[in-house]
């Protein structure tokens, strides 16, 4: 459900407060905002957004150039991937850096003649929300400003046409240096802004890359395609059961659910301490998650908390919980109820149901007696690091939240310790 963003009053209030007004000719006029937001060919003096920090505003005019070469605007020895790796990994070091990108790349898609550059902004900005979120003070801006381009290309189109005609008429003996048209050249503007959107509210909530190791240009790769062909990890199960439809037919499950699944049991995880609550190594999960979307599992792992980390992961961010919302309340009334917890399972979607069975049979290997020695993961303890990524509390009140955090886990607990799952085996 996309939330109502900010209205157009508040995002031009927001910019007269926080823009570092820019000033142009030898009587230094103050550049309008409307100006100051508007498409520019050439460089930029000192940063867009107000700041006393020396390092940004040195980076942020260099930064404008790195947006300006991704976009086809200005000539660059490197191409366009390693633009963009250059210009990631500086906001992902520098956190000051990020909302002058947002900013910038919001200036270089407004107004702007050549479809091609537009679209290859938008292109940068979807990339960028792979690896870090907004600052909190500058996301609503940014949520306005993508929601406004959700539905606009008939209006990005006649506006085009509207900037070219003016300029002819200005000048009509010039050459049109720029390509001035709206042909196919890049995706539709809403189809990126409609992706930009769901990222930034999953970014903000889930923050951007974490670990150490700087970006890849691999990443790089997976973030752009991501923007056509959705990952595995934040989509729907639905989406997952239609994307391996070519590689994995006769699947009756998510092929990343089960091989990671069975990833964890051929590392010993069910003989490893503390497995499901001692995370994996983030950079090696970083890396298993790039493999895993592009449909491989490395030969190399040797930790099953990297496997048992990604799996985590791969629950917790799912489209929609795999308990989905309207089974919740529910969940949590039967959350004492052997009998009531097993009959919402068994009124579940199917897949959602096939998923869910999966996931409980995989758990109570875990809870077996002769493992939970080793482990030190009993029922109760799988419950707990599980169950928050099964259901999901849509409530704001601390309190509802914490007091359905126990009931949650008990719910979870009841399927693992009373649902039979046996039918499960075999099933892929």
């Amino acid at each position: 459900t996309l939330r109502k963003p900010i209205s157009q009053s508040s995002m031009a209030d927001w910019a007269s407060k926080n823009l570092n007004m820019h000033t142009q000719g030898i009587f230094r006029r103050r550049i309008s905002i409307s100006n100051m937001l508007s498409w520019n060919g050439g460089s930029i003096k000192k940063p867009m957004l107000i700041t006393s920090n020396r390092t940004i505003k040195k980076e942020a005019c260099e930064m404008f150039k790195l947006v300006q070469s991704y976009m086809g605007d200005r000539q660059s020895r490197m191409d366009r991937n390693h633009v963009a790796l250059v210009t990631v990994t500086k906001c992902w070091s520098i956190q000051g850096l990020r909302d002058e990108l947002y900013i910038q790349l919001i200036r270089q898609t407004t107004d702007n003649t050549c479809y091609q550059s537009l679209a290859w902004g938008w292109e940068l900005m979807a990339i960028s929300l792979a690896f870090f979120s907004p600052s909190p003070k500058f996301q609503s801006y940014l949520e306005g400003y993508i929601y406004r381009h959700l539905d606009s290309d008939e209006n990005i189109a006649q506006r085009i046409k509207e900037l070219t005609d003016l300029k002819n008429k200005k000048n009509s003996k010039s050459r049109k240096k720029r390509k001035q048209n709206t042909e196919d050249e890049g995706l539709p503007v809403s189809t990126y802004a409609k992706y930009c959107y769901r990222k930034l509210q999953k970014v903000a909530v889930t923050g951007g890359k974490k670990g150490l190791r700087k970006p890849t240009i691999e990443e790089i790769t997976h973030a752009r395609n991501a923007i056509v062909t959705p990952s595995l990890f934040g989509s729907s199960l639905e989406e997952i059961m239609v994307r391996q439809q070519d590689t994995h037919p006769g699947n009756r499950l998510p092929w990343v659910q089960t091989q990671l699944s069975q990833q964890v049991l051929a590392l010993g995880g069910e003989q490893t301490e503390g497995i499901f609550r001692v995370p994996g190594d983030i950079d090696e999960v970083n890396a298993l998650k790039l493999q895993v979307d592009q449909w491989r599992i490395p030969s190399g792992l040797s930790d099953p908390n990297v496997p048992a980390s990604l799996l985590k992961l791969w629950y917790r961010e799912l489209e929609e919980p795999v308990i989905p919302q309207q089974f919740y309340q529910e969940c949590i009334s039967n959350y004492e109820n052997p009998d009531a917890a097993v009959a919402v399972v068994q009124l579940l979607p199917e897949l959602n149901r096939l998923v869910l069975c999966y996931l409980i049979h995989f758990l109570q290997i875990f809870a077996q007696p002769s493992n939970v020695g080793r482990t030190k993961m009993d029922v109760n303890n799988l419950a707990m690091v599980m169950a928050p990524n099964c259901l999901r509390c849509q409530s704001d009140d601390p309190r509802i939240i914490f007091e359905n955090t126990r009931k949650e886990m008990s719910f979870l607990r009841m399927l693992i310790v009373h649902l039979d799952t046996s039918f499960i085996k075999g099933l892929v």
